[in-house]
């Protein structure tokens, strides 16, 4: 049977979307876990992966010349729209990798046959085990391109180690924004829960997230986390989303514990007893509710 998906997203970075996956994923059972935020993957950090299979993930090409070709004249330089190359010293043109875009038109019009355009290594994808179940993660190289077909690679090696273990759900820790990575990381999933936080920007890019989420008609529900530091603006929250159909399935209080648990290298609701603690606990009998009630609808 295929297994469910849900990810876990937030409009913007820092509203304790990962602090949630952590807890879901230590309530949930039988799962692989799938972190998508390969731009800055901070999930191991609480769930210790052990790393049992890594793989380099290429993508794209990059341009790099060779000097002894090289005869410096300069069509390469030129023909850049990305100002990749530039002349040495030498008299050689040399290529900046992190500038590199890899469309390649300096090879085409290169007179001599001096620039090669080998794969180019953007990262790593790896296959762990946490002491929650399998875990599917990977790190984007520093300035590599390519995030969205990463996230992409993450979510099919997670699906695919559900389907062989016989687990039944795959829970993703998804990257934060609208963008190409976010896109890669909901798209068919079976239910998008938006963690947001009480406060102007928070709500406006939650407000882009669900809007997102209906351009692509998937269903999508709200948690608000640290709820109660602004009342007004949460449950200003709570009633955008009730106008737009939107179920919000639980509200998450500020809590020291979550920082100690932090510190700790724990989740929240495994660190020990604390409101936070049971409103994560809450959540996740909500969120797996609505997870089951969108697959019939379905």
């Amino acid at each position: 049977m295929k297994p469910l998906e849900l990810v876990v997203c937030s409009g913007k970075g820092g509203t304790g979307k990962t602090s949630v996956v952590a807890s879901f994923a230590a309530l949930a059972g039988k799962l692989v876990l799938a972190d998508c935020d390969v731009d800055a993957a901070d999930l191991h950090l609480v769930l210790e992966p052990d790393v049992k299979r890594r793989e380099r993930f290429i993508a794209g090409h990059v341009a790099v010349v060779d000097p002894t070709l090289c005869n410096g004249c300069q069509v390469c330089e030129d023909v850049c729209r990305f100002d990749a190359i530039r002349l040495q010293a030498d008299g050689a043109a040399a290529v900046d990798p992190v500038n590199c875009e890899g469309c390649g038109v300096c090879v085409h019009f290169c007179p001599r046959g001096a620039i090669e355009f080998p794969d180019r290594d953007c990262g790593e994808w790896f296959v762990s085990e946490t002491r929650c179940g399998p875990m599917i993660h990977a790190r984007l190289g520093t300035g590599a391109e390519n995030s969205g077909k990463l996230v992409n690679l993450v979510r099919e090696k997670a699906r695919d180690a559900a389907e062989q273990r016989e687990l039944d759900l795959v829970l993703v820790d998804g990257p934060p924004g609208i963008g190409c990575p976010v896109i890669s990381a909901i798209s068919g999933a079976d239910l998008l829960l938006v963690v947001a936080e009480p406060t102007v920007s928070g709500r406006h890019d939650m407000e882009r997230l669900i809007a997102l989420a209906k351009h692509f008609r998937l269903p999508a529900a709200v948690c608000v986390n640290k709820s109660d530091l602004d009342r007004e603006t949460a449950e200003g929250i709570a009633a955008w989303c009730g106008e737009q159909q939107v179920p919000v399935l639980g509200e998450i209080p500020y809590d020291i514990a979550v920082t100690k648990a932090q510190l700790d290298g724990v989740s929240v609701v495994e660190h020990g007893a604390s409101p936070a603690a049971e409103a994560l606990q809450n959540l996740w009998r909500a969120t797996e509710k609505a997870l089951r009630e969108t697959t019939r609808r379905g």
